[in-house]
């Protein structure tokens, strides 16, 4: 609730709750939605938009953002300046918030080039930004090479001059990429083509931490971007899906993605199935009659597992049903498939699909370095459905 010339609000609200010495009535609505506010034309003359007007009191907690545009255009007619710029805000922010769940709306689309450089560089400052940073560095190089001129197509023809005119361009942008973020074979392949844009001690900085990471260095690191642990996606509002204390979105869309064998990786905005939570092993035990219990007869799960003492997340995908109770029984598929996927230090996601060896025997290829047993701090199960 926010409140706006607050020494009248109280005797003004009262007034419109009181109807005292009314001379309009306003009629809301139709037939059983239908209201009515005994209000003050002398008021009115000035003002609308009832509670605002007598007390300069407004929420806008339950209101969906296009009832909120929509009352922008209407108090923007009526020159209602405090709300214009309250309504603004709020948009603002709802804009902002989506943008950073979802920056691919922005970094992915044929119009990312045009963007202003100041909403860039709010959407490189959030520690938030739901996006890996070698793709941000990606599509900022992009941008910094549309917005200046003159620069050859292929890099190898650039001149000392060309790489100048791009650092002058990125100025304002360059200190807020997470360069100690970048997986070191992005930083090889990616950011060195374009070091001249640097300054040189950011760029010897960037060198020691790959070569002697406990070295010093006096360049700035800024904070890992929070990678969002919120509710994996659903688009049926009546199916309630539990958040994982695991994956992120970004996991959920490359799983998603190996199931349907899609050669590319989905946008979290766009991913087809429902990840719905069966068991949580701090949640549920750890047993395998649990597990048994809670998963049989229950087609196309997904396993995760966090490995103790390592960044390692590993997991498995069964387009079957369990069938733990029964003895005996035994089921094969080529649409299963194992992982390890990116977190942490581990770089990159690893994909084995079950596959017939030629000695006969059906196998998966290795995801881990390590062999041998270990242990896991927690697991989940969730059920893969279509959406």
């Amino acid at each position: 609730m926010t409140e706006f010339f607050k020494k009248l609000s109280q005797d003004f609200t009262q007034l419109l709750e009181s109807e005292y010495g009314y001379d309009v009535i306003v009629e809301v609505g139709e037939q059983q939605n239908c209201r009515l506010f005994k209000v003050h034309s002398a008021i009115l003359y000035q003002r609308s938009i009832f509670s605002y007007i007598y007390g300069g009191l407004i929420s806008l907690e339950n209101f969906e953002p296009s009832v909120i545009f929509n009352l922008l255009i209407a108090v923007n007619e009526f020159m209602l300046s405090e709300l214009v710029n309250h309504f603004q805000d709020s948009l603002q922010k709802f804009c902002n918030d989506i943008l950073v769940k979802h920056p691919r709306i922005i970094f992915d689309s044929d119009d990312f080039t045009t963007l202003q450089e100041n909403a860039l560089i709010e959407l490189l400052k959030n520690d938030d930004l739901q996006m890996e940073e070698s793709e941000i560095w990606d599509k900022f190089i992009l941008w910094g090479k549309t917005k200046t001129s003159n620069l050859p197509s292929n890099l190898n023809e650039w001149t000392n001059d060309n790489f100048k005119s791009l650092k002058i361009t990125l100025q304002h942008c360059l200190p807020h990429i997470r360069y100690f973020q970048i997986p070191s074979e992005d930083v090889l392949d990616k950011v060195k083509p374009y070091q001249d844009i640097l300054e040189k001690n950011m760029w010897d900085d960037i060198m020691t931490k790959l070569i002697a990471p406990n070295r010093p260095i006096t360049s700035l690191i800024l904070p890992p971007r929070k990678k969002a642990t919120v509710q994996l996606p659903h688009r049926k509002s009546s199916i309630n899906t539990p958040s994982s204390s695991i994956i992120t979105l970004q996991h959920a869309a490359e799983i998603s993605s190996w199931i349907d064998r899609s050669t590319t990786i989905y946008d979290t905005t766009k991913i087809p199935y429902e990840f719905k939570l069966l068991i949580r092993g701090s949640r549920d035990g750890f047993t395998n009659s649990v597990f048994y219990r809670l998963c049989d007869n229950i087609t196309a799960t997904i396993v995760i597992l966090k490995v103790s003492g390592t960044d390692e997340i590993l997991g498995g995908y069964n387009p079957l049903i369990w069938k733990g109770g029964t003895v005996g029984v035994q089921a094969k598929t080529a649409d299963s498939f194992i992982f390890s996927l990116k977190n942490g230090n581990m770089n990159e996601s690893l994909l084995s699909r079950w596959r017939h060896h030629l000695l006969g025997e059906n196998e998966y290829d290795k995801i881990r370095d390590i062999n041998g047993e270990f242990s896991i701090d927690e697991y989940e199960v969730f059920q893969i459905c279509k959406i």
